[in-house]
Formats: structure tokens, sequence, C-alpha cells
């Protein structure tokens, strides 16, 4: 689509500013089973947003039709669209910033041109890995998934920004069985690099983790002093990273509204925004409104020290945008927790009658973003004597978020990041209740 002729066709119906934001993307996915190719899709799609300024009011429209010959159908469902809002808040399409930060290492040609022959044939030797680890392996899974995604954003104030990046991720998953048990273990490995994928370890902490799992119990009901694993962190830390945003804030569903320079964790802790993490498909230099991405602690040192905005958040609090509006929300790039020294291992070793927490289940129906209060199913192992023991299951871990944060006692080192896009460390908890028998 001729953009300029878009521009001039929404001037001429009276809108002060326009600007389109284009996303392209190409996905590749992957599945194996029984030795054989199961799914093979390759999805090559594009949507583009218009948004226009009209009477201080920003509308938009999304379409996937792109011919010049929509211009003036784009422009009129515009105008419809601008007419219908009702909101006094004011907007703005962004001019610009004075710099951008040029990303490196998110798009690689490599991973674009390996042919997909050799990338099939690398699901299928992770499926055999996985299978010949232990006899007692009945069913596997294994897939591959890969996405390239092109960003452009243009408008009449002449900003115009591009990014690229691209990312691919394999999975696994196993079902064990012993006597008169079963029990399964899933882990996926992301990179745009195919150097990093290291399939022997990966599948064999798969299978380590589900074997070792066989005969769990519950334990006493009681307080234990908790060490989660970065999975079981992470997917805990996705439950809440809304609470972060402004929008949610300002809306009275975020439990840290008013807690700006409070202490809410352990001064180990330290929570990032970081956008120009290497290798992740969601870093970026700008956020949708064309608003330069920032490097930003949220927490640093146990303190709050900022939300996260947009152009018009950041107006009501009388801040700027911290360029991270996306997808029509509030929402961080790439979530991190800072890492600390020590491996897992050793922070197991500091504990002597405690819980390795490695799954946590039913996260995002068992948290309460607004209260911080959680309560979700839980496996591991219990730790007796600064060791790692027998396997444990069907147990309960409950409390509140900001007392888990500040609760932190020790953070490791094994940064790693999750299926939900949040990378994290394992993590020690001083003590908190756990619900067996």
């Amino acid at each position: 689509m001729n953009y300029d002729k878009l521009f001039e066709a929404a001037k001429a119906k009276g809108f002060a500013d326009v600007q389109v934001y284009l996303v392209g993307n190409r996905d590749l996915s992957l599945e194996v089973f029984e030795g054989e190719l199961e799914k093979y899709e390759i999805a090559d799609y594009s949507t583009l947003t218009i948004r226009g300024l009209y009477n201080h009011k920003l509308a938009s429209y999304v379409t996937e039709i792109m011919d010049d010959e929509a211009i003036d159908s784009i422009v009129d469902k515009l105008l419809d669209n601008a007419k219908a809002i009702d909101s006094e808040d004011e907007s703005v399409v962004y001019g610009g910033d004075e710099h951008y930060e040029e990303l490196t290492d998110l798009y690689n040609q490599k991973l674009t041109d390996l042919d997909v022959a050799k990338k099939i044939e690398l699901v299928k030797k992770l499926e055999s890995l996985l299978k010949e680890k232990d006899p007692r392996i009945t069913y596997v899974d294994s897939f591959y998934s890969e996405t390239t995604r092109s960003v452009l954003l243009q408008n009449t104030k002449g900003l115009k920004l591009e990014d690229k990046v691209n990312t691919a991720m394999f999975g696994g998953s196993v079902l064990v069985k012993g006597e008169g048990d079963q029990r399964t273990a899933f882990d996926v490995t992301i990179s745009n690099d195919f150097a990093d994928f290291t399939l022997e370890k990966f599948a064999e902490d798969i299978v380590n983790r589900a074997v070792a799992s066989l005969g769990a119990k519950p334990v006493p009901s009681k307080e234990y002093e908790i060490v989660f694993d970065r999975n079981a962190f992470a997917t805990l830390l996705s439950a809440f990273q809304g609470i972060f945003s402004a929008d949610k804030v300002q809306k009275g569903m975020s439990l840290l509204k008013g807690k700006l320079e409070t202490v809410i964790g352990s001064s180990k802790l330290t929570i990032v925004d970081d956008p120009f993490m290497k290798k992740s498909s969601r870093s970026r230099s700008f956020d949708d409104e064309g608003v330069a991405t920032k490097y930003k602690e949220l927490v640093k040192d146990g303190v709050l020290k900022t939300y996260l905005h947009n152009l018009q958040t950041a107006s009501k609090d009388g801040v700027k945008s911290t360029g991270n509006a996306f997808s029509g929300s509030v929402a961080a790039v790439n979530l991190k927790v800072l890492p600390g020294s020590k491996s897992q291992e050793e922070l197991v070793a500091e504990v002597k009658e405690g819980i390795l927490i490695t799954d946590v289940q039913g996260a995002h129906a068992g948290a309460n973003p607004i209260s911080g209060d959680f309560s979700l199913q839980a496996t591991g192992f219990v730790i007796e004597n600064c060791a790692k023991t027998k396997p444990v299951a069907l147990i309960t871990v409950a409390g509140n978020f900001i007392e888990l944060m500040e609760k932190i006692v020790e953070i490791a080192s094994d940064l790693k990041t999750s299926y939900y896009g949040i990378t994290c460390p394992s993590v020690k908890i001083s003590k908190m209740p756990v619900s067996g028998i």
C-alpha cells in the first residue's frame, strides 16, 4: 500500500495526523510422533493497524487488506470509529525520540536459510533422544516452532521505524510409568542460533526430571524453606506480571497501586524490563506508538522504581512513556529477574528442611493480581539435611506475592527464558506454608 496516498486521503477527511503500523509474521511449526512428521505448517500473514487523530481523539482500524484500492474504504471506517469515541482522554500521534537503540543479534539469516529438512531431522533426533533415555518412557512429544517478525511504523509527523527479529524453539515432553505411578516432564529451549541448541543435554534433563518424580507423595502440612526452580518461579511471576502496568494501577487492578519508591521485596531482588535482550523475539527498539524502548529497573534491590507506561497512562501521571505500548495494552518486553552468583545446588545445600518446587500449576486461575494472593498446586522434591531427596506431589503452596518477594533470601545464577517469555533464575524463600497431608 502507498502510505503517502493513505495519509493524504485521511487528511482530506479531517484527520490531523495518521500512523500506520505493519506487522508481518512468518511461522513454521513442526511436530514429530513415532518417528514420523505429524505436523508441518507454514503461516505467512501481515496485519496493518491504522491510527488517526480526529478532534483530539485517536481512532484505530485493523485490516489485512493492503491494496491501494482499499484506501478510501479504510479511511471511511477509521472516520466512523473516530466519531464513535466518547472518551474524554486526549491522545496524540507521537513525533519520535532523539535516539532509538540499534539492536543486534535479533535477526539471524542463517536460521531462516537452514533447510526445513534439516529442522525436521533435528525434531526427529530430539524424539529419539527422549525415547532412548529410559525404558519406562511410554510417550514422547517433540516439536519445533520458528517465527520471523518484521515491524514497520510510519506516520505523518515524519517518523519511520523498522525492526526485524526471528527465533526458534525446541520443545519436548515425556510420560514415564513406574509401579503404580506415572509422571510427566516438559521443557523448551529458545534461541535464534542453532549453535545454542544442545539437544542431548536438553533431552536428558527432561527425562531425568520425569523419572526422578516417580513415586512422589505429599508431605505433612506446615511451613517449609522453599527453593523455586527457575521454571516454577517464572510461571508464578507470569501470573503477576500485569501488576507493573500503569494502566492496571490507574484502574485499581494492581496490588502495586500507591507503592512507588516503597519496599515490595527483598534487597536481593531486582526485576528489569530489558527490551534489548539478545536473541529474544520480543526485543524491540520502539513500541507500537513509536516511543523508544528503554532498559528499566522495575524493582531495584527490593524497591519499586517505576510502572510501565504508554503515552496515555504517562500523560495521566505526568511522566514520560516508558515505551511499553504493545497490542493495545501496557506490558513488559522482556521481564527478567537479575541473577545472583550461586547455583541451584548451592541454594539447596543451604536448606535443612524444605522443598525444591520444580513445577506449579493453575498459576493464572489461582492468582489474584489485585490482592496478590495465590494458591497453587505444586510438585518437586523434599530437601533434607541440605540435600534433595524423595519426590513430592499433591501439595499446595499459598501466600501473597509481595510477602513472597520480601521472603527471598537468595537468588541463583541459572538464568533461563521460560515458555512464558519470562527470564528467571532459581530463587530461595525463607519459609512459606505448604498444604499436604
